[in-house]
């Protein structure tokens, strides 16, 4: 008998299956597909007047994606980046599509073949010395979660890790014996040895030294003891704006906004040191480690 409603079957196929056990992609991945299809069934419940459990293959056509793209640039204020982003989750899910519904091969060609958006490529911008200088002066570091505000933008700022790694980081990802250095899986489930300086070091002996809250396991963990989100950094880095900086400091003079984990790094002299992580284990060898974190801290 044939199945009334296609759609839900092959979504739940395509995450279950496709992503989950035979492609394996990261909980990064399967989360930002689910947010496409929650926002795409909520516009076809405003345009079409249909729940999820009512709509069908057919309702998806080409038409109907490209209004759903084009009402995230326009109503949702989105960049084209983002709306780029959930049309490859769609590509994604029609094009297993495909192999499970042959029978709507020419609709679902329709939908693969919406092109993406071109957009302006901004060249990277990073903060100078006495501007991070400045955004770390902001901590209030008489508190504990001053502190840990503090650490968490110094060690941001000399290593260059992404939002996700910093708040990943657990207290053992640290080593700070000879030849110190942190560890993190980053995008892609890369594991990466990062090296650290001496300023970098002795922040962290200072903040390993606080007493975990409430058994907490993660480097910098929030009030509750449980792990940062991306968007309490996001809320964080707010709350150090130029309003908050001296007036009479480069960043405040600058008006250039707070910096971003991940982006290029603002010191010239640990720029080296961030070379290693793309070098699996080359930050261990002697000759690299006095040529490179000697200049580090010169």
């Amino acid at each position: 008998m044939r199945r009334t409603n296609d759609l839900a079957v092959l979504i739940e196929r395509w995450f279950t299956d496709r992503l989950m056990k035979h492609r394996g992609v990261s909980s990064n991945t399967i989360a930002s597909y689910r947010d496409t299809f929650r926002l795409l069934f909520a516009f076809a419940q405003t345009r079409l007047g249909r729940s999820p459990s009512q709509l069908t293959l057919r309702d998806l056509d080409a038409p109907f994606i490209g209004a759903f793209l084009e009402d995230l640039e326009t109503k949702r204020s989105a960049s084209v980046r983002t709306r780029n982003l959930r049309l490859t989750a769609m590509r994604s899910f029609f094009r297993y599509a495909a192999f499970e519904e042959p029978a709507h091969s020419a609709h679902i060609q329709r939908v693969l073949a919406i092109p993406s958006k071109r957009c302006d490529k901004r060249q990277l911008r990073f903060l100078t010395r006495p501007e991070i200088e400045a955004i770390l002066d902001c901590t209030d570091r008489s508190t504990c979660l001053g502190r840990r505000d503090y650490t968490l933008m110094l060690l941001s700022a000399q290593t260059g890790l992404r939002v996700s790694e910093i708040i990943n980081l657990d207290r053992d990802s640290v080593m700070l014996a000879q030849g110190a250095h942190v560890q993190c899986v980053g995008k892609g489930r890369k594991e990466r040895s990062t090296p650290l300086t001496k300023v970098a070091q002795q922040a962290l002996r200072r903040w390993l030294k606080e007493p975990g809250k409430r058994g907490a396991t993660a480097l910098f963990p929030n009030m509750h003891g449980g792990r940062l989100s991306a968007d309490g950094v996001q809320a964080l880095l707010n709350n150090m704006s130029p309003k908050r900086a001296s007036t009479a400091s480069p960043f405040a003079q600058s008006g250039c906004r707070p910096m971003s984990c991940g982006t290029a790094l603002p010191w010239s002299c640990y720029r080296r040191a961030s070379i290693a992580r793309s070098l699996p284990c080359g930050w261990a060898m002697r000759r690299w480690k006095r040529r490179y974190l000697s200049s580090c801290t010169s």
